[in-house]
């Protein structure tokens, strides 16, 4: 096996710069059952001269780097096992001798980011002319970590619960002793051709952090261990009658972000230090629970100091608003010397803008960016708090307009079509999550084909339909076994409309059956693009067989001859009207009837029903998320200032109590920052700005879009 794993290495040069010589390794000591495990790596090398080195890393799981014992970065870029991109990260080095040190977390676990993948990391070293260097490498099992304590939740790994006195402080400087260490042995891992990340890396952005609030506290709860969460929110904060055994410290922020706290504090041996996270404050507190996890959670890390002066930073990043820091030891004993929050974010600030003279507008614009932001790392995700997940949703939808309104740069949605095409389903079918715990969604892998369509327009990239172009073919073959003279079989996959969405009654869902009929004409479009008519063709005619399901069921729905509105729905209704399925008379009557639905609805209505959670299905709701394709429709129809009033009323009123990133739908017990929310913003720059990039036709082309 490890023969052949060296084989896959070699073979994996071509366009990529030089093959690894080296092979993926890890601890001698762990078996690849073995979950939750922390391991130190120290890859030993000396330089004759000053040069510049490339260091290319891939692992199975969290790993953080550092070199002479200074930050060198972290990963892993998740990545379906057959389809591994590394990292790169450089750096300019003196001559003699370095030490590059990292230390990787083994789950043992699928998580969102990930699947089960057996514990390895691998690491080469070249310089700037390409010549190897060699890394002479000594490794060790972390003690103090308690294993399997607690997950996150169940799309997370695990707590970080630390004695950090069982911990050498110095073993990842130059100067550490590891000559009692073992060397590394060969894993076992069947990886396909080894390529580049297809990315930029993710970056770090550092804040310095103000306490919001601080006091002291007594412990009112339990073991340590009985109920970690439970005991860290049931301390009594404001202790009146009971001696103060520790002191807290709450932070805001700004918004909800992925990171890590960085504290140096000043403590004795022995002290427990615990940060916890959370979106929104709970009674005013920071609340270690995770919302809708569909599992426990424990949103908190655990340690024990070694004493003396000391930095507190978790390995792994975790999201949220607000972050309390708990110190549990006499309160005249804890100084505090650096409070500070390490973001991890693939974005910076806005490179495009929007200003309207209205500042609610411009805030709206701004905070979807924001939220974007927030949830852009290696990946676009569903959401930095919950589970991190690459939901193909989140990268068809508004996520990939957003971009294109904020950023140049579009290479995040790129890799996410491409990485949902690579997590395919035996029948071709394209993953609607991935590549961690991957699910598939016929809806998502619908809207899958017209975003990579859509990709080509926003960037002029010709290049990735012809890539995707036979995963692509597999999708619509996969569909096809699926299709009945009623329409979609439901076994096709999750028919994911929208939450609330109530499906109609029958054999097949119509609008399932409309986002099928959008990605036929797409991928005829798709082929005609390639100079492949034959396909296209096929595809057209597929188009017009699922045309005449939908216009026979369409017809059904008919009063007195007129489109019968509230019979067909309003998510039937939007899809329907933008693929053209009701004459000009028929649409008029179309945008009134979904004028009058969202002002039916909360928040329009305050005493509307409300989306309380996933299982609430009923026909009285909008969300933020089906905006992205009923807003265009009204606006494309001359009804922009309606579209503006909605925009002031709805996500004005999700800006309430001082929120600054989108709550995931119109109700505040979902996640509070879920960029699929933010479809105002390129809906603002498309529709009130008035131009939309169509580099498809050309270089810096745009179309007018006011209207």
């Amino acid at each position: 096996m490890v023969s052949r794993i060296a084989l896959l290495l070699c073979l994996a040069a071509a366009a990529t710069g030089q093959p690894f010589s080296v092979t993926p390794q890890w601890l001698p000591d762990a078996a690849p059952e073995e979950a939750d495990v922390h391991a130190a790596f120290r890859g030993h090398f000396e330089l004759a001269d000053g040069a510049e080195v490339a260091f290319r890393v891939l692992g199975a799981s969290w790993y953080v780097l550092t070199l002479d014992g200074a930050p060198l970065g972290e990963g892993p870029a998740r990545f379906p096992l057959a389809y591994p991109e590394y990292q790169t990260f450089r750096a300019r080095l003196t001559a003699g001798r370095h030490v590059l040190a990292a230390q990787a977390h083994h789950v043992g676990a699928a998580t969102r980011m990930l699947e089960n993948l057996p514990p390895f990391l691998l690491c080469d070293a070249r310089t700037a002319e390409d010549a190897e260097v060699p890394l002479a490498w000594k490794c060790a099992r972390l003690g103090g970590y308690a294993q399997k304590l607690r997950r996150v939740n169940a799309q997370f790994g695990w707590v970080e619960w630390c004695d950090t006195r069982q911990i050498p402080p110095d073993w990842r400087e130059t100067v550490f002793d590891d000559t009692a260490w073992a060397s590394p042995v060969p894993a076992e891992v069947a990886l396909g051709p080894l390529r580049p990340l297809s990315a930029s890396e993710v970056r770090t952005f550092p804040h310095s952090l103000t306490a919001l609030a601080a006091g002291t506290l007594v412990e009112t709860f339990g073991y340590e261990r009985d109920d970690p969460p439970a005991r860290f929110f049931l301390r009594d904060l404001a202790p009146e009658s009971l001696p103060p055994q520790g002191v807290w410290r709450r932070y805001d922020l700004g918004r909800v972000r992925l990171g890590r706290p960085v504290f140096t504090l000043d403590l004795p041996a022995g002290t427990v230090v615990e940060f916890a996270h959370s979106e929104a404050l709970s009674g005013g507190r920071v609340s270690p629970w995770i919302t809708l996890s569909a599992s426990d959670s424990c949103n908190l890390d655990h340690y024990v100091a070694r004493g003396g002066v000391q930095e507190f930073i978790p390995l792994t990043p975790k999201g949220g608003r607000f972050l309390e820091v708990h110190v549990l030891a006499p309160p005249d004993s804890v100084r505090f010397v650096k409070e500070a929050y390490a973001e991890r974010c693939y974005y910076g600030p806005a490179e495009g803008a929007f200003e309207s003279g209205d500042a609610l507008l411009d805030r709206i614009w701004a905070v979807g960016v924001e939220t974007h932001r927030a949830c852009a790392e290696d990946a676009l995700v569903d959401n930095p708090t919950r589970e991190r997940g690459q939901w193909a949703g989140d990268v068809v939808s508004v996520g990939m307009d957003i971009a294109a309104a904020a950023y140049g740069d579009l290479r995040l949605c790129r890799r996410g079509l491409m990485q949902c095409a690579q997590s395919a389903r035996e029948d071709g079918m394209v993953a609607g999550l991935c590549p961690g715990g991957a699910v598939f969604l016929s809806t998502y892998a619908a809207q899958w084909v017209t975003a990579c369509v859509h990709y080509w327009e926003l960037t002029g990239d010709r290049g990735l339909l012809e890539e995707m172009f036979p995963f692509a073919e597999r999708n619509m073959a996969a569909f096809r076994a699926f299709l009945t003279p009623e329409g979609l079989s439901d076994d096709a996959g999750w028919g994911f409309v929208d939450w609330g969405y109530v499906r109609n009654e029958g054999p097949s869902d119509m609008a399932v059956n409309l986002h099928y009929c959008a990605a036929l004409r797409d991928m005829a479009r798709w082929c005609a693009a390639l100079g492949r008519e034959r396909e296209a063709r096929a595809h057209a005619k597929d188009a017009e067989t699922v045309r005449a399901i939908l216009d026979r069921w369409f017809a059904a729905q008919r009063r007195e001859g007129k489109p019968d509105w509230e019979r067909i729905g309003y998510h039937r209704a939007v899809l329907g009207m933008r693929l053209g399925f009701f004459t000009g008379e028929e649409t008029a009557g179309g945008i009134a009837h979904v004028k009058r639905h969202m002002l039916d609805c909360f928040p329009n209505t305050p005493d509307a029903p409300r989306l309380t959670d996933p299982g609430n299905a009923q026909p009285r709701l909008i969300t933020p998320y089906f905006a992205h394709f009923a807003m265009p429709l009204l606006a494309e129809h001359g009804e922009t200032d309606f579209m503006l009033d909605q925009f002031r009323a709805c996500w004005g009123w999700m800006l309430g109590e001082g929120r600054t990133t989108w709550v995931e739908v119109f109700d505040t017990r979902w996640s509070h920052c879920h960029q699929w929310a933010g479809c105002p913003t390129w809906q603002l720059s498309r529709y009130v700005l008035g131009l939309a990039p169509r580099m498809d036709l050309g270089p810096n082309h745009f179309l007018w879009t006011w209207n």
